[in-house]
């Protein structure tokens, strides 16, 4: 049986893993660690939850410590981008923790939060930076970062960072990196854009696949049943009440549809939090602490925010709106079952959602149990309390309104603009619910570009007359 103590790490990263108890390493770790001790290039087939975090991060500590040095300021030695803000605070917290009894500096920096911080920060140099690409392209473009000092870059969530839109700028940060550096490439699915994607940053690189492509947990027992779409908040209400749950995660497909949902809830005297895109950077932290610590066992998000949701004990995922495509599926109730434990996941489908769980199904070559309709549902249907309503905004009275409708453009995209994605929307034509385009949680800041008033006779409106 292999042993963390078989890869031979530096010693300080033993004493870390020890004072966590972790003695032995995931299937993910045991096959990507020894390669990437030797300084190979790797393209990691895996889900979230097996371990990948620690199987890219425990080997690179160790090469920064054989070979140490000091950051040249505004550098970084190791750089890690990830799709969304949680997922890089994650990863950043893990390196910190295998990194504990070291001197390696940690900085992780998206969007959201004030720049000028994360400029100090960096401004001495740090070892390791993880990042989410768009604020890493603003530090880049206010000459806060450089890259040419790079050593080990690891690109974490590939096919959700396309799904994101983040394609354009992953190539530019390509053409930024040295020409010599370890690269590492993380990603759950790999069609055949993910594949030429990692061809682009890697070079003769080891592959390894800890699942088939698309597969779901063999220990998730997973549910469904057909309801009408105005009737799952009943039915929500009726599992929530039946289901031992620990911790459970419900996904909808936009961010009105998860806030809709904790108003229902909240009518039924059940306690329940958001998170999405539109949330403010600190609602989303609260959110995900209270959910962490057991103060809610109920967190309502959206497929976008959940990336980076690694909390242990999430007995259920409740699929509250079924995705369209069906690896989203695979992450979804991939939040449950983890660490050998069993997990429910549980989806409801409305008549114009089957075409989807079929495709579900045909990827995944699962079926789902059916799960029969409470038998008093008409009754609760009937008898659904009434949503608690929002308390009405008062504090902007008075305010200047060019001033408000800035405000709502950074609450409504979490701090960050979306550079053409947005939660819904979907082609024309398409008869079934509205396709979910996941909203880029991190875009670069858009420059505002000074236009002079033209003072000079007749340049306002209207004042030029139609000759001929």
């Amino acid at each position: 049986m292999t042993t963390f103590n078989d890869f031979g790490l530096h010693a300080d990263i033993n004493r870390a893993l020890a004072a966590k108890d972790y003695t032995q390493p995931t299937p993910i770790q045991t096959q990507a660690i020894p390669p990437l001790m030797k300084g190979r290039d790797l393209c990691g087939i895996a889900q979230t939850g097996t371990g990948k975090t620690a199987g890219f991060s425990l080997p690179s500590i160790h090469h920064l410590l054989t070979y140490p040095h000091r950051a040249n300021p505004r550098s970084c030695r190791m750089l890690v981008l990830a799709p969304t803000r949680e997922l890089a605070a994650q990863i950043a917290q893990s390196c910190r923790d295998y990194g504990r009894f070291t001197k390696l500096s940690v900085s992780t920096v998206f969007g959201g939060v004030p720049i000028n911080k994360q400029i100090r920060d960096l401004s001495g140099g740090v070892d390791i930076l993880v990042a989410t690409p768009g604020r890493l392209l603003d530090l880049i473009d206010q000459r806060a970062l450089r890259m040419d000092d790079v050593e080990i870059f690891v690109l974490d969530e590939a096919d959700q960072m396309m799904d994101m839109g983040f394609i354009h700028s992953l190539r530019r940060i390509a053409k930024l990196l040295p020409s010599r550096r370890q690269n590492l490439f993380f990603s759950a699915t790999m069609p055949k854009e993910i594949a030429g994607l990692a061809d682009q940053f890697l070079n003769d690189p080891v592959t390894v696949s800890v699942a088939p492509q698309a597969t779901t947990a063999e220990k998730i027992r997973q549910y469904s049943t057909f309801v009408e779409q105005k009737e799952k908040q009943a039915l929500l209400t009726a599992v929530i009440g039946r289901e031992d749950i620990d911790r459970a995660l419900i996904f909808t497909r936009t961010k009105h549809g998860a806030d809709r949902v904790v108003r229902h809830l909240a009518g039924a005297k059940i306690k329940a939090m958001a998170i999405h895109g539109n949330k403010s950077q600190s609602q989303r932290t609260q959110a995900l602490q209270a959910f962490r610590s057991g103060e809610i066992k109920l967190l309502v998000a959206t497929d976008i925010a959940a990336r980076g949701i690694d909390v242990s004990g999430v007995s259920h995922v409740i699929n509250f709106e079924i995705p369209n495509v069906p690896e989203q599926y695979v992450h979804r109730i991939g939040r449950t079952a983890r660490a050998g434990a069993e997990g429910k996941a549980i989806s409801f489908i409305a008549p114009d959602e089957r075409t989807y769980m079929r495709d579900i199904e045909r990827v995944t070559r699962t079926k789902s149990e059916p799960m029969p309709l409470p038998e008093n549902f008409s009754e609760l249907v009937r008898n659904l309390p009434k949503p608690v309503q929002p308390p009405r905004d008062t504090g902007s009275k008075g305010r200047n309104p060019q001033r408000q409708r800035e405000d709502a453009h950074r609450q409504r995209d979490g701090g960050q603009r979306a550079a053409g994605h947005r939660d819904g929307g979907q082609p024309r034509g398409d008869r079934g619910p509205r396709r979910e385009v996941p909203a880029a949680d991190d875009q670069p800041q858009r420059k505002r570009r000074f236009r002079p008033r033209n003072k000079s006779v007749g340049a306002h409106k209207g004042a030029v007359k139609r000759v001929g």
